[in-house]
């Protein structure tokens, strides 16, 4: 029954009051130094290159450029003749272009499924290409 309860005593243990929000400090902020890399001056001296568009720096630009360039031309080179061959192929070769896969002539299958696996696979090499350049452009404007 409720009515046989004891109202509770207070207590007597003291509880520590923390400070308002406002009235905390911040805790005082350290400064941390890291040493130096070697060679940060070249480093240096290389960026300000790039920066303000010097000789040299417009030389290494140049040089990131011819190569993603020289990529993708032959990129290009190789679809190009890969996918133009298959008709001339056909065309220099009559009976190759009768032969039957699974009910479908030959040149159906090689023009209508071998171009999307070939596009992927010179995608993928094209980008593993521009970033092995890119690479080598960012360690050589490092070191």
């Amino acid at each position: 029954m409720t009515g046989d309860r004891e109202p509770a005593k207070p207590s007597t243990e003291l509880v520590p009051v923390e400070p308002a929000q406002s009235q905390r400090k911040p805790p005082r902020r350290k400064k941390v130094v890291l040493a130096e890399a070697k060679g940060s001056r070249t480093v240096a001296r290389t960026i300000v290159e790039l920066e303000e568009q010097t000789s040299v720096g417009e030389h290494l630009v140049r040089s990131l450029v011819w190569a993603q360039f020289r990529t993708s031309f032959w990129m290009a080179v190789l679809l190009i003749v890969t996918i133009a061959s298959l008709p001339l192929l056909f065309y220099v070769f009559p009976s190759f272009g009768d032969l039957m896969i699974f009910g479908i002539r030959l040149p159906w299958v090689l023009l209508g499924a071998l171009p999307y696996p070939l596009l992927y696979g010179l995608g993928v090499w094209y980008v593993r290409r521009a970033e092995r350049h890119e690479r080598d452009f960012v360690s050589m404007v490092d070191h």
